[in-house]
């Protein structure tokens, strides 16, 4: 989503052109509409169902993801913990192996994702695909307790890795289908803060369990972790299905003048229908995503940032390291990531108050950076929990990244979809790599691993700088651009912007004239 300054809709012909104006239904068939389902656009009834809507997507959509969300990063990490409680020894992994198990998840989970947002893209019912996968990955994640072998444990983390690349993407691009670029960021702090507050919950979780059901019925500890979070995120999937919408034009729950207004607030945002043309097929969205320079640049900016960031699948490892018991060490690992999702709320809150993307992003890596340097010149107790708040706070920036993909690539939807998977899948590349950058061996102060991780966020900072740069050169492009001249898909995505709309062609070729990047 993109700025829009300067002019405001005409939103008085709503009432008079309502009757005449088409209802996209599907993407590219449009029907007749009765005259109910413009009842929302008029000046004088808008802006309390504006706020009704928004707060019903707030109520529903949200607290599910961020649920799901949570039980994402539980079910990814359960590792880490059950590591502290016995599963190198029960399967007699060496340190080589358990870093194996770590970065094999990712060797699924980085190139389905593209795939994944493609299909979710085309699909009409997103509400069945994402809590389908979210099912699969608690099931898949349940049996990982029942493994016997290293062979076993590697299929179980491989499988898991499928279902789990539907959702992060998936989630940021359906909320980029329903919040405006006022609004995203913010949302999808909120969601992010749903894996923040996971590394939190996760820890506690895991030291309730590991520290009480050591040998019930038989079972070790780190096996009941897998059975109970697995079953635990096979429930919430069932239950995704009945909370998550579709997409405006075809959610189930709302009202046809609820779907209309909903889409009429995206085609305002932009300009532009935020629908596809009748060109614009998944694999014409994946070639445009491939051929934009700034695509590739995010996706090594988000490796490279991942790789800088890694430390959080051996944050129970780390915490470990400051000389208390498994089940203290567990605790100790929370109040960090409580710390982050606040930080992670709040930053993006002014981030779309003010619009800014790159200080908002990169300013928590050099907090980062600073939390590695504390790191590798003290080895006290105080000095190095301080530095665990810096680094997990560094996550704050992370959470803004899909959201500034999906600022800096707004249309046509196929694009944005394929973009966010990229750079999301990509970017996951930097958790593979980091799976060998905290060796055991290189315990307890870890320095080696700190240096990767500083040197990998300097570059996330280089790179981020030069993505700003250029955002900040097509401003002055669009500036310059003679919109009356816009031909093509660009000119049919403005027509049914109008048509939603109520407006003329030019009423709309004026509005998008603010039109700006977010950087």
């Amino acid at each position: 989503m993109s700025v829009k300054s300067g002019h405001e809709s005409p939103r008085a012909k709503n009432e008079k052109t309502a009757g005449s104006i088409e209802h996209v239904e599907e993407r590219s068939s449009a029907s007749s509409v009765d005259t109910r389902d413009s009842e929302l656009l008029g000046a004088d009834v808008r802006p309390a169902a504006e706020r009704r809507l928004v707060r019903l997507m707030d109520m529903r959509l949200l607290p599910t993801i961020v649920l799901i969300f949570i039980m994402n990063y539980i079910d990814r990490t359960a590792v880490s913990a059950a590591r502290l409680k016995g599963l190198e020894q029960d399967l007699n992994l060496s340190d080589t192996n358990y870093d194996t198990v770590l970065a094999v998840l990712y060797a699924s989970y980085v190139p389905a994702q593209i795939p994944s947002n493609m299909i979710l893209n085309r699909i009409s019912r997103p509400s069945y695909y994402i809590p389908l996968c979210v099912v699969l990955w608690g099931l898949t994640s349940a049996l990982t307790g029942v493994t016997k072998s290293y062979s076993g444990l590697l299929a179980a983390r491989v499988f898991v890795g499928f279902p789990e690349a539907a959702f992060y993407p998936g989630a940021i691009y359906l909320l980029s289908r329903w919040y405006t670029r006022k609004e995203l960021a913010f949302r999808s702090a909120i969601l992010y803060g749903g894996l923040l507050i996971s590394n939190a919950f996760g820890s506690l979780m895991a030291a309730g369990i590991l520290s009480n059901m050591e040998g019930k019925l038989g079972i070790r500890a780190w096996r009941w972790l897998f059975y109970i979070e697995g079953a635990i995120t096979i429930c919430i999937g069932f239950f995704a299905i009945w909370a998550l919408p579709d997409y405006p034009h075809n959610t189930r729950w709302l009202s046809p003048a609820q779907r209309r207004l909903a889409m009429v607030r995206l085609a305002e945002d932009a300009g532009e229908a935020d629908e596809d043309s009748s060109r614009d097929s998944v694999f014409a969205g994946l070639v445009l995503a491939l051929k934009d320079p700034k695509v590739l640049i995010f996706a090594v900016m988000g490796c490279a940032q991942l790789l800088g960031l890694s430390f959080v699948n051996f944050f129970p490892t780390l915490t470990s390291t400051l000389g208390f018991s498994t089940t203290i060490s567990l605790v100790l690992a929370a109040p960090p990531w409580i710390f982050s999702t606040i930080v992670c709320c709040i930053n993006a809150w002014h981030a779309d108050k003010t619009g800014e993307r790159f200080f908002h992003i990169t300013g928590w890596w050099w907090g980062v950076i600073i939390g590695y340097i504390i790191g590798t010149t003290t080895m006290s107790v105080g000095g190095r929990y301080v530095a665990m708040f810096l680094m997990a706070a560094g996550y704050s920036g992370f959470a803004l990244t899909a959201v500034w993909v999906s600022n800096a690539i707004p249309r046509p939807p196929a694009k944005r979809a394929a973009a966010i998977s990229i750079v999301n899948g990509f970017g996951n590349m930097g958790n593979l790599i980091g799976s060998y950058a905290w060796r055991a061996e290189w315990g307890p102060n870890y320095h080696p691993s700190m240096f990767i991780g500083l040197s990998s966020l300097a570059l996330a900072s280089v790179l981020s700088f030069v993505i700003r740069c250029m955002l900040v050169r097509q401003n002055k492009h669009l500036e310059e651009e003679e919109l009356s001249s816009l031909t093509g898909d660009r000119r049919e995505r403005i027509e049914e912007a109008a048509r939603l709309e109520g407006l003329t062609f030019d009423e709309a070729l004026e509005r998008r004239r603010g039109f700006r990047y977010l950087y």
